[in-house]
């Protein structure tokens, strides 16, 4: 096996792509196993590791990529800050020693309950350094909201797994945390009727930042801020949802919200294979049925609906054809199972010619060579 390549600093990271006889598989911690095995040398960025700036007062973080996002949070904590998309940690879903680099997240644009309110990993990131597939070093963006020259490659390299170029420092905005919390707990409903009371909260002035539904257990509604208004808030749903609910206070709402960003009903189910839908919300219910027509599951709902989890055991493809047979729109991504399950089931929904051909065309123009994670997403990429 090849010598694992470990650089420190940007000109040693463009040299050794730009010398590369061969494919490259990135690597920050390996807390994220998503996508399909690359078949290469392992480039490890994990020196590419500290805060650059911080700037509370600007609500502007500068991080190289491959800072723990533990000890982002832990800073940002100290100022009452946060990373509004939420990020989720993973690590007991995929049995990983820690929650990553805030550069994995980005890579992977992983978001968690919060996104339906502020948004997704990518509105949030707004500067990159890094080295594409050819060896040239770049930097993109400022640690200003405003700036709008020329592509948005923050924003392109986000969710791009690695396949477009080797991330070195990442800019970020923040936001202040909020001062509490409540969760609005209803119980009983039905899959359909939980997404239509989440749609209506979230259609209301209550300023909903969590909106759940885990059948037999309960349909959650957060709200968040300052006390008296979270106080507010909390009252006008139950009187506009005109039904019984039960309220976590602000530890156990906090708790509840954790394990649901990081797929703790999950946890338990160590030989299921687990699969991550984004759906219109209105259509989830139904999308569910007809894979529940063909497949043994467990399932939850988060983003009001939007995002679908699925748990399934015994199907030959993992569910594959049962789960995006069922999506007339969106998309399903095999999150975690078995080596030989992803390398023989597409793990990312698979692509219509069209949109195929661009992202091809994108691909060659960061990594003409192809040695940047190659087949990380598309086999064929």
């Amino acid at each position: 096996m090849a010598k694992m390549q470990t650089p420190a600093s940007q000109d040693e990271l463009a040299e050794m792509i730009a010398a590369a006889e061969a494919p490259l598989a990135l690597e920050g911690t390996g807390s994220k196993p998503i996508g399909h095995t690359v078949e290469g040398q392992c480039l490890s960025l994990r020196k590419f590791s500290g805060i650059i700036a911080y700037e509370p007062e600007e609500l502007i973080l500068e991080v190289k990529a491959a800072t723990a996002l533990s000890e982002i949070e832990k800073l940002l904590s100290q100022r009452g800050q946060m990373l509004a998309f939420e990020p989720p940690d993973y690590a007991s879903l995929f049995a990983a020693p820690s929650a990553g680099t805030l550069g994995g997240h980005m890579a992977c644009g992983l978001s968690g309950p919060r996104r339906i309110k502020a948004g997704a990993a990518r509105d949030h990131i707004l500067g990159i350094s890094g080295v594409t597939g050819q060896g040239l070093a770049f930097k993109s963006g400022a640690r200003v909201v405003k700036n709008v020259t020329g592509y948005d490659m923050p924003k392109l390299l986000t969710s791009s797994y690695g396949t477009l170029a080797a991330m070195t420092s990442i800019i970020v905005k923040v936001l202040p945390a909020p001062e509490t919390e409540e969760t609005l707990v209803f119980q009983g409903l039905s899959d359909v009727e939980a997404v239509s009371l989440m749609s209506a909260a979230m259609q209301s002035a209550g300023e909903v930042s969590g909106a759940a539904h885990v059948p037999g257990e309960g349909t959650y509604l957060r709200v968040d801020g300052i006390a008296p208004s979270v106080a507010f808030r909390r009252d006008g749903l139950i009187k506009l949802l005109a039904r019984d609910a039960g309220v976590l206070e602000e530890g156990a709402s906090r708790k509840l919200w954790q394990g649901l960003r990081d797929v703790k009903p999950f946890w338990p189910l160590k030989d299921h294979v687990i699969w991550r839908l984004s759906v219109t919300p209105s259509e989830a219910p139904a999308i569910v049925k007809r894979v529940q027509e063909h497949l043994d599951l467990r399932r939850y709902y988060d983003w009001a609906g939007g995002l679908i989890w699925l748990a399934v055991s015994g199907s030959e493809d993992g569910g594959a054809s049962a789960i995006r047979g069922a999506i007339t729109s969106g998309h399903a991504t095999l999150l975690r199972g078995p080596a030989e399950l992803k390398a023989r089931v597409a793990v990312f929904q698979p692509q219509a010619p069209a949109l195929a051909a661009l992202s091809a065309r994108v691909k060659h123009s960061f990594d003409p060579r192809g040695v940047l994670n190659p087949g990380r997403m598309y086999k064929s990429a």
